[in-house]
């Protein structure tokens, strides 16, 4: 009986608690075989659907539950919960129970709302058609109403527990929230009587509801029955102000708007209980800043808290107004509005903001302008007036030049402090071409204007520009300048003769030339006909020449007053002649006199000239006289040779005639000596101190010997 008066307070509220208890005897099994839920939206996991009492009236030991239905699960303490939030759950689950000395099968029935009263009704049917064992339950807990806010004296006596049972020593012990669990110590109860007590007064905000159990237990403290639940609920007063708690509130509403515009919604919480009239909330405006135009420009719906305008689009004009911006002190009142109720302020601000409706006008119809040729940059600022919000694109200016601009030379732009239009000249202009210029220029805003409203011819304007003629410096053609010149032409030789000439075309100046940059020396310019000529022979390999170009600065100078200067650029790509010996490294070598390795050095050679004025080289030694030959060269490749010794030579300087060749036209060939030291060397160590006196080879002394000879007898 207990089980179905738990169900009907747990799923249906409405259903009045019964007042009277029966003694039953235990039976093993379910306490009840059939239940009854409601479907809901959903059954959410881990939240409790309903309880299940099982009991072997052995203490149900090893007991255990499985469900039929995968997606739940029955705890210890008989509590059906969902594994994961489910949408679907069937028309029925099974709930098979187990322990050591009972087992027993529970159906749990899931009934739509339409199904809730033929549910209530299975539920009173008689217990033999339901199947439900009979059950021992004494214990009568209904819930009690406390009101917060209470005053002393305390403890108040607020409920009472009824226990049918009458076992000699049974005491009632009462659990919970509020009594031994935080915040403890609220509630009490008399442990013979059952009368409940509460020690402090109750402040609903805080908790609004207890729930408590309440059991019989006998001397030893053994549960005899129970624990049955015990509700408490706090009955609230009206002990909260509203509070606006969501400022600050700022609003818009554009200008012009029509009567009954919505401009911003006010809304203040109160914690009191919301169902009761301490948390009904009305609304009033206390204050309005400023009261111009109208002292009453809005109006706030009491309930809804909506705030909206009251006067005619005409009077809602932003630029009529002594200022944008209004404050509205706000008033919500609870109790329904009602003198009695308690009152909570918080201010609105309302910002009218701007529409289009002032086009941008020019300050005066024409505007004069004067540059110099060849000069950019800004040359006039032409300056607007417009009555709209500078902070919108209603008031700032775009700028457009609609005539007199075929060759892009002019840009406008406008700057975002002033609305000024800032005319510039980008590309140069040319006195010589045009000395005026007349410009047709609009004006517009970033916004559009408002259907009503048309740009008229304030929106454009004239600018006259005068261009003032400026003495330019004469201009190399081409520039720069660029020919082709093979390496030691002759001193005196003409390179090129350069041509500049004067914009000015409506002056009659003359030109004359000047040689500004020859980094080595080599050129001259003949000041009047431009005539390049070369002052010293032209050496490809100088330092002066990159990549075999050498650049020189010439300039043409006006006769103008003060004159003018022109730069031109000359590049001389310079051909490569074989003009350059090659040359040959090492010169120094040493080899041991019991080297068993003869192969002295490998000998390079390079050339400052280029292909085809470089390799391959010819490397080759001067004819060696006396009965032996001491060495030998061999070619490696194209820029290397070996040079052998034939035998061990004793300890002494020699010097090797070499001579290599170029493979230009006529080729070129470089005469150079091999000094060779052949040194004595023991335990690793290369002596060359104290050789013999230098030994030459035996060709340079037939040489000398041969000129001698001819030198004695002419």
């Amino acid at each position: 009986w207990m089980l179905k008066v738990h169900f009907l307070f747990f799923f249906f509220p409405q259903v009045l608690l019964l007042a009277c208890a029966e003694n039953l005897e235990c039976v093993p099994g379910f306490q009840q075989k059939v239940f009854y839920i409601e479907e809901p939206f959903e059954f959410i996991e881990d939240q409790p659907v309903l309880n299940l009492e099982f009991d072997d009236c052995k203490g149900n030991n090893k007991l255990n539950f499985e469900v039929s239905n995968p997606d739940f699960k029955v705890e210890r303490d008989g509590s059906l919960v969902a594994l994961k939030n489910i949408s679907e759950a069937g028309k029925a689950l099974f709930v098979h129970a187990r322990s050591e000395h009972a087992e027993d099968m529970a159906e749990i029935l899931i009934v739509g709302a339409n199904e809730k009263r033929d549910a209530l009704k299975e539920i009173f049917k008689i217990e033999g058609n339901l199947g439900i064992p009979r059950q021992k339950r004494a214990i009568l807990a209904t819930p009690i109403l406390i009101p917060e806010n209470q005053r002393p004296p305390f403890p108040r006596s607020v409920g009472k527990v009824i226990s049918s049972e009458g076992t000699e020593g049974a005491k009632f012990r009462l659990s919970g929230k509020g009594v031994d669990q935080d915040p403890k110590g609220i509630f009490r109860i008399n442990e013979i009587s059952g009368d409940v007590s509460v020690t402090r007064a109750l402040d609903r905000e805080a908790i609004a509801n207890y729930e408590l159990e309440v059991e019989v237990t006998d001397i030893s403290g053994k549960t005899l029955d129970g624990p049955v639940r015990l509700d408490i609920s706090v009955i609230d007063q009206n002990d909260n102000r509203p509070m606006f708690r969501e400022g600050p509130y700022v609003g818009h509403v554009m200008e012009g708007s029509p009567t009954g515009t919505t401009v911003m919604r006010m809304t203040a919480f109160d914690a009191d209980d919301s169902s009761t009239d301490n948390a009904l909330l009305r609304y009033n405006i206390l204050k309005q800043t400023p009261t111009k135009p109208s002292p009453n420009m809005f109006y706030i719906d009491p309930e809804k808290g909506d705030i909206v305008t009251v006067v005619s689009p005409v009077l809602l004009d932003r630029e009529t107004m002594e200022t944008p911006k209004y404050e509205l002190v706000i008033e919500a009142k609870d109790m329904g509005g009602l003198d009695v109720g308690l009152t909570g302020t918080a201010t609105a601000t309302i910002l009218i903001d701007d529409k289009n409706d002032h086009p941008p006008e020019f300050t005066k119809k024409e505007f004069q302008a004067t540059v110099k040729e060849g000069v950019t940059g800004v040359i006039v600022n032409l300056t607007v007036g417009d009555r709209d919000d500078p902070a919108t694109g209603a008031w700032r200016a775009v700028y457009t030049i609609i005539n007199g601009n075929p060759g892009q030379s002019f840009e406008i732009h406008t700057n975002p402090q002033t609305n000024e239009g800032m005319l510039s000249v980008v590309k140069p202009l040319d006195y010589e071409i045009s000395a005026f210029h007349t410009l047709l220029i609009k004006v517009e805003n970033e916004d559009p204007l408002i259907p009503d409203i048309a740009y008229g011819p304030s929106s454009t304007a004239t600018v006259q520009i005068t261009v003032e003629d400026v003495n330019e410096g004469p201009v190399f053609h081409p520039n720069p300048m660029t020919v082709t010149k093979q390496e030691n032409i002759p001193i005196g030789s003409v390179v090129l003769t350069v041509n500049a000439t004067d914009p000015d075309t409506l002056q009659h100046q003359t030109i004359r030339y000047s040689v500004y940059k020859d980094p080595a020396g080599w050129l001259e310019i003949n000041p009047t006909n431009g005539t390049i000529g070369t002052t010293a022979v032209l050496d490809r390999e100088s330092p002066y020449v990159q990549n075999n170009v050498y650049t020189a600065l010439f300039l043409a100078i006006d006769s103008g007053n003060p004159p003018a200067t022109g730069t031109g650029t000359l590049h001389i790509t310079l051909e490569d002649v074989n003009d350059n010996v090659p040359s040959l490294y090492p010169t120094l070598a040493k080899v041991c006199d019991d080297a068993k390795d003869l192969r002295v050095v490998v000998l390079g050679a390079s050339d400052k000239d280029l292909h085809p004025n470089t390799d391959p080289f010819k490397f080759e030694l001067s004819k060696q006289s006396g009965p032996e030959k001491l060495w030998r060269i061999t070619k490696i490749n194209n820029t290397h040779a070996q040079v052998i010794l034939l035998q061990n030579l004793k300890k002494a300087n020699y010097n090797i005639p070499i001579s290599v060749t170029d493979s230009g036209k006529p080729p070129l060939t470089n005469n150079t000596e091999l000094k060779l030291q052949v040194c004595s060397c023991k335990k690793s160590k290369m002596d060359c101190s104290a050789t013999d006196a230098l030994h030459i080879s035996m060709t340079l002394i037939l040489l000398s010997l041969f000129s001698l000879f001819c030198k004695s007898f002419p």
